[in-house]
């Protein structure tokens, strides 16, 4: 019982870490909470330094999902304390104790995580992101559609209602964190 909660609060910390605004410092940008979108996301840091410093970023966020749930799965937790450790790291990274509670909107963490847990859900919700943004052209879009498809794809290969419970939830965080982009793709002015 103490192993799983040092875990959960492990993986949260992991998760407060913010890729975005560490790769700006060191590769002397602007804090992307205060530039672009401000967002301290991959996207953003894009706008700010370029595809390198995006790549870092990417990198870091997915990391911080994946290594969490792989100490877990290593040191034998169950199925639902893995899902317990993987939320930990995504809320980290959404609402992160080293930066204010102000973290990033959570799709690069959240595919960290599905990739740790089953490589065949990140695989079909990654599609999915494919597809919309080859579309639309719309990273934000392509993130929603993503996060709203991750319930049906995980029950469809799994059919598992601990891990259908814990794709609803982080789908939920996904969209309360993208209300801004809601309200500007509803109005036709998202970038």
């Amino acid at each position: 019982m103490l192993q799983h909660i040092l875990l959960i609060a492990a993986a949260y910390l992991m998760g407060s870490v913010s890729s975005a605004i560490i790769v700006c410092r060191i590769m002397g940008l602007p804090d992307p909470r205060g530039q672009g979108s401000g967002n301290p996301g991959a996207t953003n840091v894009m706008r700010l330094g370029g595809k390198k410093a995006a790549a870092i970023t990417l990198i870091g966020d997915i990391l911080k999902g994946i290594i969490p749930v792989l100490v877990a799965r290593a040191l034998g937790a169950s199925l639902e304390i893995q899902l317990l450790v993987a939320l930990a790291a995504f809320i980290g990274h959404l609402y992160p104790i080293f930066f204010n509670f102000s973290g990033g909107k959570g799709i690069a963490t959240a595919f960290g995580v599905l990739l740790a847990l089953s490589w065949k859900v990140a695989l079909g919700v990654g599609i999915v992101w494919f597809v919309i943004f080859k579309w639309k052209k719309i990273s934000s879009l392509a993130g929603l559609s993503s996060a709203g498809s991750m319930p049906a794809i995980i029950w469809v290969i799994f059919h598992s209602p601990a891990f259908v419970l814990f794709g609803f939830a982080m789908s939920v965080l996904v969209f309360w964190r993208h209300r801004s982009n809601i309200s500007k793709l509803l109005a036709g002015t998202e970038k």
